[in-house]
This record gives structure tokens, C-alpha cells and sequence, in this order.
């Protein structure tokens, strides 16, 4: 085939195209479509068209009362526990009790003052532990297992390490500050 010849094919085809694309596009895409009919319309002589509630109304009463089941799946759900089935189970399976709560922290020691410091404004607490003073700076460690927090006027803030749990210790009196001095 010669190049002009190719050409006329090629021009034919494309003209063939551009026909039936229009074709297409202005043809119903779908089949045969609704005509009008030949009798004359009248609409329904409602002389005051309301809402009828009293109808409504029966449609929300209706229940469905079938098995209320999910129709795509073969498997059949199990029929429903009474509350006596329920209670018999709990007898068969008893729960574990929850562990009863942490006792209350208890510091081994008593605080019974405190100082600030001159230089640094930092305060200090002083605790008895059996015959020994403990000198604790704020945010310290004291007997390796409590940390001081907070130091009030009447009492000190003091943290358990291993539990995170805080405890407020009140300031106790040393037991001859109430006699005059001899």
C-alpha cells in the first residue's frame, strides 16, 4: 500500500470515529423512555391536605418481631442468657477479688522541726528516728526508701519512692517544750 492510499484509510477512519462518537452521545443512553400519555391529568380533589398523624402513629408501634439475627452469616447466634443462667455461670466461675488496698505509708519517723537555710534559702526538716537525727533537705532521700517533698509550717510532704505514693506528716512537739526550764 502506497502512502496516499494509507492516508484516505486513515482519514476514513477517523471520520467513521467522529460519526459514531456524535452518534453515541446524542442517542438515549438508556431504553425506552416514559411518553407522555394521552389522557388529561387531574389531581386528587383534597380540599385541605394535612399530615396524617393518626397513621404514623400505627407505623411506630409496629415492631418487627422476627429473630433479630445478621442475615449474611450461616452462623446461628446463640439463643439468649436469662438472668438465672447468668447467676448459675457466676456461680460455677467466681471472679477473683480485686487486692484489697495498699496500707496507709507510714514514715519510721517523727518530724519535729524545721530551718531555713541562710546562704541558700532552702528549707530543712529534722526527723527522729529512735535516738538518731535526720537532717533532710527538701528533695532529698532519707532511710533509702522516702523522699522529703514539701515542708509547710505544721507538717511535711513526704513521698514513698517505690509506690509514688505521698503521706503528710504532721509536726509532732518534743515532749518538754511544754515545761519551763528548771
Amino acid at each position: 500500500m502506497s502512502r496516499r492510499s494509507q492516508l484516505y484509510v486513515l482519514g476514513g477512519l477517523l471520520v467513521l470515529l467522529v460519526v459514531v462518537f456524535l452518534n453515541e452521545r446524542s442517542g438515549d443512553s438508556g431504553g425506552e423512555g416514559v411518553l407522555a400519555s394521552d389522557a388529561k391529568f387531574t389531581p386528587l380533589s383534597v380540599q385541605e391536605p394535612q399530615l396524617r398523624l393518626d397513621l404514623l402513629e400505627k407505623l411506630h408501634k409496629l415492631e418487627y418481631s422476627g429473630t433479630h439475627r445478621n442475615i449474611f452469616s450461616e452462623v446461628v447466634p446463640p439463643p439468649e442468657r436469662t438472668p438465672d443462667e447468668i447467676k448459675d455461670e457466676r456461680r460455677k466461675y467466681p471472679t477473683v477479688p480485686p487486692p484489697p488496698p495498699l496500707p496507709p505509708v507510714e514514715v519510721p519517723a517523727q518530724f519535729f522541726g524545721y530551718a531555713a537555710m541562710q546562704n541558700s534559702g532552702k528549707r530543712v526538716a529534722f526527723f527522729l528516728n529512735g535516738e538518731d537525727v535526720l537532717v533532710v533537705e527538701e528533695g532529698s532521700v532519707f532511710l533509702a526508701r522516702f523522699r522529703l517533698g514539701k515542708i509547710g509550717n505544721d507538717t511535711a510532704d513526704v513521698e514513698e519512692i517505690s509506690t509514688g505514693r505521698h503521706v503528710s506528716v504532721p509536726i509532732v512537739k518534743a515532749p518538754n517544750a511544754d515545761q519551763p526550764n528548771q
